[in-house]
This record gives C-alpha cells, structure tokens and sequence, in this order.
C-alpha cells in the first residue's frame, strides 16, 4: 500500500550562495558556503548529521560532500538526475527521514560551470533514446521549435509570440533586482529584450538563461520533531519525479507545446498534496524557466493557464510579484542561471523564505503553499520535479 509524504518531513535549515561567475570560490568553498548557512538556520552542526545526499551532474563523487564537511564515516549519496539532480537529492533525504531511518540529515546541491570555459550546458554525453538519425541540435533550437510551434498551434503572430515571451523576461529580471544573491540583478524594458540579439528565432539573447556557479543545501527532519529545531518550519507536501520514455524525442506527432512529464508530475503532486484547484490553492511556484517559452508552456502543463491562454494570463500581470500567482519571485533561472546541482535546491530555498515571511522586498503576502519545477533534458524527453512545501 503506498503512503504519502504529506506533512511527514520538515526542512528547518537552509542555506544558498549567491550564483554568478565565481572565479574565485571552488566547488567545495561553495559546499562549504551553503552547507553552514543551513547549519546555522537549523541550529546545528556536521556532527548533527546522520546521512547526507549529493545533488552534483559534472565530475564531482560523494567525496565531494563528505571530505570539506567532514562528515565522517557517515553515508554520502551522489544523486544525478539531469536538471533534477538538486530536487532529487532533497527528494532521497526526504524518503530517508519519513521512513524512520534518520532522524537529521542533509542535502545539498552545488555545480561549478563557469570552470569548464563553456557558453552553455556541456550536455553532449547523452542520456535520451534515439534512433541514431537525428539531426545535432541544441538546447536553444529545441525550444526555438516549441516556441515557433506555440505561435502556430495557438495562432499567434510573431509580434505577439515574442511580446508574450518579452514581458515574462521583464517580468522575472524585475524580482531578480530585488534579489542580492541572483547573478542577475538589473532589470530589462520590453524594448531591451524585443531587440536582443537573436541566438534561435524566435529566442534572443534575454530569452535564455545564463550560466552560473553556485551551491544550496537544506536540512530536513521528521515533522514531529520540527519545532524542536525552529518555531518556524517548512512541511512538505508532496515530492514527485517524472521520468519519461522519450517519446516524443521519437514521435513525428509530438506537439512541442506541452511536456508530459511536466504534466504527470504536477498530477502527482497535486494529489499527494490535495490540491484541486492549482491556480488557486498554490501560492506562489519557481518554474525551470531556462528560456521564455519554457515557463509560458509549464504554466499550463502545471493547470496554471488553460491550454492555449496562456498569453492571456500574461498581459493580465497574474504571474507578477504582488499578483495573483507570483511566478519566480527570486528571478528564477534567468537572473540566477543554472548550475544544474543546485538549482532545484535554490528553488526551495526561495519558497522555505517566503513561507518564513523572510524574503525581504520581494515578500509574497501570506504565502500557504510553494511549489517547485525542475525539467531535466527537452520538452519531449526530460526528468521532471514537482515539489510542494508549505505551512
């Protein structure tokens, strides 16, 4: 009989760097960095934790943790699970605890990209069913093709495409400014984004993501024992991954419009949560926007907009800081990047403040619940994180 994990863990501490080019921090300064931020919150310390989890894509091993830490003798998991891996790590830490087998543990994600001299996400080692006969492509042409199939299936000009893709842009570099730990912290005008250089039309240049180092950590507990800790804490509601079989990476029929594993796992959640009604019962959310297109489509993958409407709910300002249903009110990964270990992570970071009432100018009023989103891969092959934190 399967059980959820609803209200049975709580995260006490968290920590996060400030994510930008670090030439100066190592993967472990930031580990280091993050993991005592989290121990301060949590009032305790390494010797406090029983078992750790590794949320790292590039090169790293368990020794990566448990070395700068010194957490001694104790048991370290790597976790890998492509843009996922830092929701996955706090995912396993979570299970742990719930299952009664520790009572303290920690999680923590961290990626050094910016060192490997890199423009972008070195991906090439693959991972995705294939037929062997696809054309190279890159992540920027990929969902250049969804967002030009957006415009198509929903009949939208590409002047309104790319005002609807602008203002999400604008809308995200505005809370990103109001963030010092985002790498990113000045704001855009529709003008400034519009007439960006093109890097895959219809995607220019603030329509994509940056590339960044940086680390978060978090540190959980059983639910009974959470108040123990802080007057404060932070429950999970629901913890879901998604795994694909990469169909539509092999289906002439795939509509580039939607990602299935997206949609699946905020079914999931929402039903380990009890959410009926998203729009309406979810706070606030942070979304794996790693292009403009990306958060327009998860927005209805996750029952946000209704299908096609999106745009709709963009020029009515829903998804704005003081609206209806903020939407990245750190940034998200436009003004943050993305090092892949530690993004999913970051992303609870923001809502475990906000659900504090801790987040400064950017404070969402009386927040309930929070839910973050991870997509690992292409919209038609991709590991997906839905996971709900609240009061």
């Amino acid at each position: 009989m399967t059980e959820s994990i609803k209200d049975r863990v709580a995260i006490v501490g968290m920590g996060c760097t400030k994510f930008g080019e670090l030439w100066d921090k190592s993967a472990v300064d930031l580990t280091v960095e993050a993991a005592y931020e989290a121990f301060q919150d949590a009032g305790v310390g390494p010797d406090d934790i029983q078992a750790a989890w590794f949320g790292t894509f590039y090169g790293l091993t368990s020794f990566g943790l448990s070395t700068p830490l010194k957490l001694q003798y104790k048991p370290v998991t790597r976790v890998e699970n492509m843009c996922a891996t830092g929701s996955d790590a706090l995912r396993n830490a979570c299970y742990a605890v719930a299952a009664g087998i520790y009572d303290v543990v920690l999680a923590l994600g961290v990626e050094k990209i910016k060192d490997q001299g890199l423009s972008g996400l070195d991906v090439t080692g693959g991972g995705f069913p294939s037929s062997n006969v696809a054309p190279i492509t890159t992540a920027p042409s990929v969902f250049a093709m969804a967002a030009t199939k957006y415009f198509a299936r929903y009949g939208l000009s590409p002047e309104e495409g790319k005002t609807m893709l602008a203002k999400i842009m604008v809308k995200n570099h505005h809370n990103g400014s109001l963030n010092p730990r985002a790498h990113f912290q000045r704001e855009l005008t529709m003008d400034q984004v519009l007439n960006a250089p093109i890097i895959a039309w219809p995607l220019g240049l603030f329509d994509c993501c940056g590339v960044s180092d940086g680390a978060a950590a978090a540190i959980v507990v059983r639910a009974e024992d959470a108040k123990a800790f802080r007057s404060d804490p932070v429950f999970v509601k629901a913890l879901q991954v998604c795994v694909g079989p990469g169909a539509g990476a092999m289906d002439n029929d795939y509509d580039y419009t939607h990602s299935e594993e997206t949609y699946r796992a905020g079914l999931a959640a929402y039903a380990e949560a009890g959410i009926r009604n998203p729009r309406q019962e979810v706070s606030m959310a942070e979304v794996h926007d790693c292009f403009s297109i990306t958060e327009a489509i998860v927005m209805e993958d996750l029952q946000f907009s209704p299908r096609g409407r999106v745009k709709d709910d963009i020029d009515a300002g829903t998804f704005n800081l003081n609206a209806e249903l903020p939407v990245q009110p750190d940034g998200g990964l436009k003004c943050f990047g993305h090092p892949i270990g530690a993004s999913g992570l970051r992303m609870m970071y923001e809502m475990y403040k906000q659900l504090q009432g801790k987040a400064g100018p950017r404070q969402i009023k009386d927040p309930q619940i929070g839910l973050t989103h991870n997509m690992g891969g292409q919209p038609q092959a991709a590991a997906v994180s839905c996971l709900m934190v609240g009061l």
